[in-house]
């Protein structure tokens, strides 16, 4: 098991003693309380009082247990002992019956407090670990058992065992079957509840291992890609793939070969993660896909990881918010004295596939259509046509039916139908404009 997994699963543990140790308080009030109110028996006469000592000794126990609890975690022995030491609270408490009430041993066996049992079984699953249950389990059939010799040896042996059930209910007489059936019960019960908790912690250990792989996916994937992948099982195989209308967006920095020529391979990094770190979540914000990154470059997707009729919308606004986010980088960039950062936005729309590539050892999951194929063209274009971002009318025209309209600071200018180095004919294109 990785060390993360056993550490987040040692912390749930660790949560569980703590609630294990106030649901014993709970029970010691419950228990002391029922004393309290309950008639006395025993009279004057009694010399030794056996239930406000158990209680007593039990809290102390507890006390310094829940104390253990929350200053780190408990051994394996405490945790034994602790479970060994419920369960002689109780069987001792009923074993005193006999006593407060002047009666033989016989008659505790027949003291509803036996129904306590499983108290103290199901309490150890508060804890993911079975084996505690089967200890609670084993020590519960093991006191029952030590209740039912130790009546036979006060009773004179043979002389107190009964086959006949109502002589055994209205008299100081043991029916061995009733208490055999007792025991078995308890066994039954420890077992099926520790069967129980031995899948439960099967499925812990299985929910803390996926949402690892969830956690490794959202760094390798779109967080959309990552949660199909995670929650619906999205086929990853090579050749795969739907269609979607999308709108692509291409981001790349201007003149970035110059400038790693110029920067160390430290610096040139840095940068990198910088303006990535930047840009990144607001796209994400946007409802935008990471698809991949190119060196400096950029591509988002909109609509094509999952349908969304609003792709349009969501990648204008995706391009405004990376452009002011960039303004707000480069005004930080002059404020350290270094050179702003010139970016390029190419924004494309129409049907692509979305799908894997690749072959069964190395899988990518990608977009592919005329659309990626456009952006890019229409990205480098922005050069030419002296603008930070350009996109293709047809995908303003939707994205203002879907109701995206143009924000504070933010202009559009319709370019016309212009030649694209690349392409063949002419495309309608729409200067972003943002202005401080």
């Amino acid at each position: 098991m990785p060390a993360r997994l056993q550490m987040a699963i040692a912390e749930a543990e660790a949560g569980a003693e703590r609630l294990v140790g106030w649901a014993q308080v709970g029970i010691i009030l419950l228990f002391g309380t029922l004393y309290l109110v309950s008639p006395k028996a025993g009279g004057s006469d009694l010399m030794f009082m056996p239930v406000p000592w158990a209680l007593g000794i039990y809290t102390v126990f507890t006390v310094i247990r829940l104390k253990l609890a929350y200053l780190g975690p408990l051994p394996g022995w405490y945790l034994a002992l602790s479970v060994v030491a419920d369960m002689a609270l109780l069987i001792g408490l009923i074993w005193s019956f006999h006593i407060q009430y002047h009666q033989p041993a016989a008659f505790y066996l027949k003291a509803p407090t036996f129904i306590y049992v499983f108290i103290f079984i199901a309490l150890r699953c508060l804890r993911f670990e079975p084996r505690y249950v089967l200890l609670a389990g084993m020590a519960a059939a093991g006191g029952w058992l030590a209740l039912l010799f130790y009546a036979l040896w006060e009773g004179g042996g043979m002389g107190v065992i009964t086959r006949d059930y109502v002589a055994y209910m209205s008299g100081p007489l043991v029916l061995i079957g009733a208490e055999i059936d007792k025991i078995v019960v308890i066994l039954v019960v420890t077992v099926v509840l520790a069967a129980g908790l031995a899948r439960a912690r099967a499925l812990l250990v299985r929910a803390e291992e996926e949402g690892a792989a969830r956690a490794s996916l959202a760094r390798f994937f779109a967080p959309d890609v990552a949660r199909r992948i995670a929650e619906t099982g999205l086929a990853m195989t090579p050749g795969s793939g739907a269609e979607r209308e999308a709108t692509i967006m291409m981001i790349d920095i201007r003149g970035f070969t110059r400038m790693s020529e110029r920067l160390a391979p430290d610096a040139l990094m840095s940068l990198l993660a910088e303006y990535q770190a930047r840009l990144v979540p607001v796209i994400q914000a946007e409802g935008g896909a990471i698809d991949k990154f190119l060196g400096d470059g950029i591509m988002a997707t909109f609509g094509a990881v999952a349908p969304d009729p609003a792709h349009g919308a969501r990648a204008m606004a995706a391009a405004t918010a990376v452009l002011d986010a960039v303004a707000r980088w480069n005004e930080a960039r002059r404020l350290g004295g270094l050179d702003a950062v010139a970016i390029g936005i190419g924004i494309a729309g129409g049907r692509v596939v979305f799908g894997a590539v690749g072959d069964e050892s190395r899988l990518e999951l990608t977009v592919i259509g005329a659309p990626v194929n456009l952006a890019a063209k229409i990205e480098k274009h922005t050069r030419k046509a002296g603008v930070a971002a350009l996109a293709e009318a047809a995908v303003v025209d939707a994205a203002e039916a879907t109701g995206w309209r143009v924000g504070p600071g933010v202009g559009l200018r319709r370019l016309g139908a212009a030649p694209v180095d690349g392409l063949d004919g002419a495309v309608t294109l729409v200067a972003i404009e943002v202005t401080p």
